[in-house]
């Protein structure tokens, strides 16, 4: 008798790592012992579950992001975890599907100012210098100096790209910021749990919980702003209160995590907040520089 035809009760061998098992699923591996090949529904369903993250745990974790400030944090550090998506994932999940409702939202994302006319000329001495051709390229100019004055060939490619058309710059510059922004976002992700650490330095947290915590917060507001972009005109009404909630959800948050008085919180929220939009812009702009020279 063959493992293909051994009956359920019976001992039988993975077919992935080759060990015997007893049971439903192999306590080597973890892989189920009875296999076939999936339906085209079953498939589409292990696909929905392992990628999209769209299981039960979904829905319970949903509940406590959305409405219960800071409870997923709680719940991971308690060790009540299976229950809940792992949050990493959570994050991940939502980030992306913002980033790609975003993109094809039609938005405006880069505005380089109208262009000046060619025949707009600067007179110096006995040579005629053409003004840049965009607002933008007038306002970067002294950077070519600058990147010039440390690597002539970086100083070059910030020449290159200060040279094209208005519209092939927003076309470069839109490309690099869908390619590069998402990386540059995450990136950001251990910088805002070391403010956090810094913050609170004194209740003796370690480093993991607040990264823990700059998961579940920055999820939430991937989450409202997916929300807001797709909000029809007919709920408009809405945008309000889903705002007020997206600015009060992390000092709450914040409170109920770390405990201590509100008046404190609310200090530190406000130096968090400053500190994370401002690393924000930072990491947006070094990432599409980075990416246009490269």
């Amino acid at each position: 008798m063959t493992p293909d035809t051994l009956p359920q009760h019976a001992t039988s061998v993975c077919k992935n790592c080759c060990a015997a098992t007893d049971g439903n699923y192999c306590h080597q591996c973890g892989q189920a012992t009875h296999l076939h090949v999936p339906s085209a529904r079953e498939f589409l369903h292990e696909f929905i579950a392992h990628y999209v993250a769209l299981e039960g745990a979904l829905w319970k974790s949903l509940g406590g992001l959305i409405f219960k400030p800071g409870f997923l944090t709680c719940e991971y550090i308690e060790g009540r975890r299976a229950r809940y998506l792992q949050p990493l994932r959570l994050y991940l999940t939502f980030s992306i599907i913002f980033f790609a409702l975003f993109k094809f939202s039609g938005m405006e994302v880069i505005n380089l100012g109208e262009e000046i006319p060619p025949s707009a000329v600067v007179v110096s001495g006995d040579r005629k210098t053409p003004e840049p051709a965009t607002e933008f390229n007038r306002a970067v100019a002294p950077l070519v100096t600058g990147a010039g004055s440390f690597n002539a060939t970086l100083g070059q490619k910030v020449q290159h790209f200060l040279d094209l058309p208005r519209r092939d710059q927003e076309v470069a510059l839109k490309g690099a910021f869908f390619s590069y922004t998402p990386y540059a976002v995450f990136a950001l992700m251990p910088v805002f749990a070391f403010y956090l650490r810094i913050l609170y330095v004194r209740t003796g947290r370690r480093y993991g919980e607040h990264f823990l915590f700059a998961l579940h917060t920055n999820a939430f507001a991937f989450l409202m702003f997916s929300v807001l972009l797709t909000l029809p005109p007919m709920l408009d009404f809405l945008e309000l209160p889903l705002a007020l909630w997206l600015l009060l959800y992390l000092p709450l948050a914040m409170h109920r995590v770390y405990g201590g008085a509100r008046l404190a919180t609310g200090l530190r929220w406000i130096v968090l907040s400053l500190l994370h939009v401002l690393s924000l812009v930072l990491a947006v702009v070094v990432a599409m520089g980075a990416a246009l020279v490269a």
